[in-house]
């Protein structure tokens, strides 16, 4: 019998419809295992089982009353930690941040409440989001629970944690140049990365998305149904538009699910560090099992350039070195020293040079774009790499180089295209490794359809991790 922590979403809520669970189990029993699991992976900030439980009362009275208040009511959720909720501090992974409680709920989280989700925790991300890592000046070391000597990725660093190791089905993380699909990728789950736009979130930025971290993508598309809901605080929202979510199997139906798709196969992303071995290899495999179910694979060339990736690293870095300078000594001295250091090296950049780091924003989106229209979807890894140690901040560890693993990832910010992360093997060592599948702008649902049936053809999966023995 699945465990109750385990058991996705759409499980919950028909058993909470035919009253054979209760929401306060249910919320008890994740409570318990993030218990067991937290001491060892460090995900959750704001962990508060009085009110995760008060939250859980009120949904079982409404169930008890055949009221539901929405489409997550009951289900244990956690938000990321710089996704504002009301009353609550919001320190950005970092120590340097003042902790002062939010006036309001931010976009996700706001739906989620309205959706009745039952909110457990928030969960950890490195200073001002800016690394890879769960390394953090603010939360204790997020750790990987496939292998707790191993890093979650980032940013959203303790949603991936918090997922692949049961701290409920739902998640929200946060991602500007990986930060939702390289977590999803080192983790072993499923996230989806959406149109910028799609989901409303405050404050809005370039290439800046909210968006699901889950273990199937019939979660994800739950969620997508709440969070795609519209909010006049992001300026950068998409118009409200009924999409028929639900239809996330769709593809599945067919015998050959991706007869007719013509898939691009991306292996060499153009820049920053080389795919190893072990990734490369499942990627591959990945396309041949797509091919076998009726997909065209046609192997593409990459499209970006060391100096595009380089160009965005450096405007980062004056956008950041912009921002510590205008902070107190006192609590700009207690930044991370790697953040502190990739910052700094932008102080001697002239206007020229941050134009031209800039314009390679632009660069990237109409070279991604123009790459990707020939195909239906496009294949890749997330990440060159599976997980690292979790105490780098980075996988080269050099503040001077600290994005060479995101070239696959951060086109798709800049082209404002989805692009998810699903899983498609393991490392000999047992470590996941995720595929990513982009889509055309707007093709958000055409992107869960994919992932779904590349779940359903992909070899099965291990079982999750369990927390150590005490």
């Amino acid at each position: 019998m699945t465990a109750l922590h385990d058991l996705p979403a759409h499980e919950l809520l028909a058993a909470y419809r035919q009253r054979t669970l209760s929401p306060v189990e249910v919320t008890e029993a994740v409570l318990a295992h993030i218990a067991r699991w937290e001491p060892h992976i460090q995900a959750t900030y704001l962990l508060r089982p009085e009110a995760a439980l008060a939250q859980a009362r009120a949904s079982e009275a409404r169930w008890l009353r055949g009221e539901p208040q929405g489409a997550l009511d009951g289900v244990p959720s956690t938000i990321k930690e710089n996704i504002a909720t009301q009353g609550d501090p919001t320190p950005l992974g970092t120590a340097a941040v003042e902790l002062v409680p939010a006036a309001a709920d931010a976009p996700p989280a706001a739906r989620m409440r309205e959706a009745g989700a039952v909110i457990v925790a928030k969960t950890t991300m490195p200073d001002y989001g800016m690394l890879s890592s769960g390394l953090s000046t603010f939360h204790p070391l997020s750790r990987n629970p496939w292998d707790v000597s191993k890093g979650p990725g980032g940013s959203s660093a303790g949603g991936g944690a918090a997922a692949a190791a049961g701290y409920g089905p739902l998640h929200i993380g946060t991602d500007i140049g990986g930060s939702l699909r390289l977590p999803a990728s080192w983790c072993g789950i499923f996230s989806l990365k959406p149109s910028l736009g799609r989901i409303p979130i405050d404050p809005p930025y370039t290439g800046r998305a909210a968006g699901p971290m889950t273990r199937t993508v019939a979660d994800a598309a739950l969620m997508m149904q709440v969070l795609s809901q519209p909010d006049a605080r992001d300026s950068m929202s998409l118009p409200a538009q009924d999409i028929a979510w639900g239809q996330f199997n769709k593809l599945a139906e067919r015998a050959r699910s991706l007869q007719g798709l013509k898939i691009g196969l991306l292996l060499d992303a153009g820049c920053g560090l080389p795919v190893e071995p072990e990734v490369k290899a499942a990627i591959e495999h990945a396309a041949r099992l797509m091919e076998s179910a009726g997909a065209t694979i046609v192997p593409m060339q990459p499209f970006m350039a060391q100096a595009m990736l380089d160009g965005m690293d450096h405007f980062w870095r004056m956008r950041s070195h912009t921002d510590l300078q205008a902070l107190p000594a006192a609590r700009r001295d207690k930044v991370l020293p790697y953040i502190r250091a990739w910052a700094d090296s932008a102080a001697g950049l002239s206007g020229t040079e941050v134009f031209n780091a800039s314009h390679q924003f632009h660069l990237t989106r109409v070279n991604t774009v123009k790459a990707c229209s020939a195909f239906d979807y496009v294949i890749s890894p997330v990440a060159p790499m599976p997980a690292f140690q979790a105490e780098l901040p980075s996988p080269t560890n050099d503040p001077l180089r600290p994005l060479e693993h995101i070239g696959f990832t951060v086109p798709f910010n800049m082209s404002e295209q989805p692009a998810a992360s699903v899983n498609c093997g393991y490392t000999r060592s047992g470590l996941p490794i995720g595929l990513q599948i982009a889509g055309a702008r707007f093709d958000d649902l055409g992107v869960l359809q994919v992932a779904h049936a590349f779940e359903l053809i992909r070899e099965p999966q291990r079982a999750w991790p369990q927390p150590p023995s005490a």
